[in-house]
This record gives structure tokens, C-alpha cells and sequence, in this order.
């Protein structure tokens, strides 16, 4: 038998090898972000999701991004900093101490998503849960507190009992504020 080398891996090696990191933007830049990478030979993913505005003399479709400041950028060791280099790009995401990697896979998957399903969004609950004291900001019910009860996609089915009876409702994330009743004041 021959004795089996150990061989160790060369870091060196790996400086070309490219990965999909996720970059943090100025709010609002996604899109030049990624423009710009482009035009620097950087490639980048901004995933946009196809909506209807509607104003009060005309409707019209724009596209917006899927993730709100974060786009996504496919690059080595060499094409890291260059990225940082770019106008409107305020830093990598980091996980652990090292900036996220994105595995190829979930990047098709989004692409793929989105090719299937326009009315695709993203929904950040914010913090709330079911049983929080949250307040309305505007619209039905401005400045009422109520009790979340159950979480539906992105609105809140909420109780208000200040009436002594309890009235049900609707209610956007958006249009919503966590109180915290012990220090009495809004988060």
C-alpha cells in the first residue's frame, strides 16, 4: 500500500471561487445599486416584484424591489471590495462574523418564484404577536388600542373591548404600533 498523502487545501485556491452574498443599500437604491454593479462587470440580483400603484388621476405598474435595501451580488474574494466601492452600497450582511453566503440554490428559487407568482411579497411582522396591546395609526379607529388575536398574512384580526362589547376588525401592519402599557409609550 502507499502511504496516503495528506494534502491540505490551498486558501488560495478558493479566492476566485464566487459566491452570492447579500449587500445592505441605501433605502430607496436598490435598483441603482444594482445598476451600477452592472455597469462595473459585478454581477448582481435585484428581485423586483410587478405592482399597481394607484393615484388619484391614473394607475400605473412599477416594479419594486422584494426586499427592501438588500440586493444580492455574485462575486470572489477580488470583487468583495469593489462592491463596498460602489455608491449606495452601505456594507455586506453579516452572519456569524463573515458576510451571509447564499447558497445558488435559493437565489433560482426566488427567480423561479417570482416568474410564478406576481402578487409575491415579503411581509416583516414587526414584532407583533398574538395577545400585544397595539394601537392604530390611521384610517378606521385612528388611535384606538386593541388586542391582537390572530396574525393573517399582513393584517391583524384585533379585539377592542373599551366598549364593553368586542368589536373585530382588520387591521394592516402598517397601520399598527406595539404599546407596552407597563412604561406607557409606543415601540
Amino acid at each position: 500500500m502507499e502511504p496516503q498523502l495528506n494534502l491540505i487545501k490551498n486558501p488560495m485556491l478558493n479566492l476566485h471561487e464566487k459566491k452570492w452574498l447579500v449587500i445592505y443599500t441605501r433605502p430607496r437604491w436598490e435598483k441603482k445599486v444594482d445598476k451600477l454593479l452592472k455597469q462595473r462587470g459585478i454581477e448582481s440580483y435585484c428581485p423586483l416584484r410587478e405592482v399597481v400603484n394607484q393615484w388619484a388621476d391614473r394607475k400605473k405598474e412599477v416594479s419594486l424591489p422584494l426586499f427592501n435595501s438588500y440586493i444580492f451580488v455574485n462575486v470572489d474574494l477580488y470583487d468583495q471590495a469593489d462592491v463596498l466601492y460602489t455608491l449606495g452600497v452601505m456594507g455586506y450582511v453579516y452572519y456569524m462574523g463573515k458576510p451571509a453566503v447564499v447558497r445558488n440554490s435559493i437565489i433560482e428559487e426566488i427567480k423561479i418564484n417570482l416568474a410564478n407568482y406576481k402578487d409575491l411579497e415579503i411581509v416583516n411582522l414587526q414584532g407583533v404577536a398574538v395577545g400585544d396591546t397595539v394601537k392604530i395609526k390611521n384610517g378606521a379607529l385612528t388611535n384606538q388600542l386593541g388586542k391582537v388575536i390572530q396574525i393573517q398574512g399582513k393584517n391583524v384580526l384585533m379585539v377592542f373591548d373599551t366598549i364593553n362589547c368586542a368589536l373585530v376588525t382588520r387591521v394592516a401592519l402598517q397601520n399598527l404600533t406595539i404599546q407596552d402599557l407597563n412604561n406607557n409609550h409606543e415601540n
